[in-house]
């Protein structure tokens, strides 16, 4: 939504994954859709600022991703889990976070479900994992900003008033 709105602004870092393409999703947009053999590879061969293993699968953030949006000179935004977060804070990125919470974990299993996409074992360990995401997540220090996803319309309001502070500079213009 945010690229869609502030095209010119903003650039979304495609990550890579382990994980099966869902219905509607295209490799190169959506993710870099790999096999675990190619990621690993790519992992040891020091490709990615940030992976982790995720519900099953790997993710990552590779380096050419983030500098694919840099030449850009759009601000780069990562999607990534509390693990991503702890790695790029040790990379030499500097970067605002904020971390997207939802409502409750009910409302995570609800907005899952309805998306029919996860096998009730992945719904499962999703929300297992979700609990720990969001004790890190909204543990003093960990983000600069929380931005609760209760209604969506609000949330992308709250998350443009952030980046407005954090890049005066810019005009947000559609």
């Amino acid at each position: 939504m945010l690229m869609k709105k502030y095209p010119n602004h903003f650039g979304f870092c495609v990550s890579h994954t382990t994980r099966q393409p869902r219905p509607g999703e295209e490799n190169g947009v959506h993710y870099h859709f790999v096999d675990r053999a190619a990621m690993e590879a790519a992992i040891a061969a020091g490709e990615f600022i940030a992976y982790a293993n995720v519900h099953t699968n790997i993710y990552g953030t590779s380096f050419a991703a983030v500098e694919k949006v840099q030449r850009e000179q759009k601000i780069c935004v990562l999607d990534i889990d509390i693990q991503g977060v702890q790695n790029v804070k040790n990379s030499a990125l500097t970067c605002h976070y904020v971390f997207i919470a939802p409502p409750s974990v009910a409302v995570l299993e609800e907005r899952l479900r309805k998306r029919a996409t996860e096998t009730e074992d992945k719904i499962r360990i999703r929300l297992e994992n979700a609990k720990a995401e969001l004790a890190f997540g909204r543990t003093e220090g960990n983000f600069d900003a929380i931005v609760e996803n209760d209604d969506l319309e609000e949330a992308f309001q709250r998350l443009v008033e952030l980046l407005r502070e954090w890049y005066p500079e810019r005009e947000f213009v559609e």
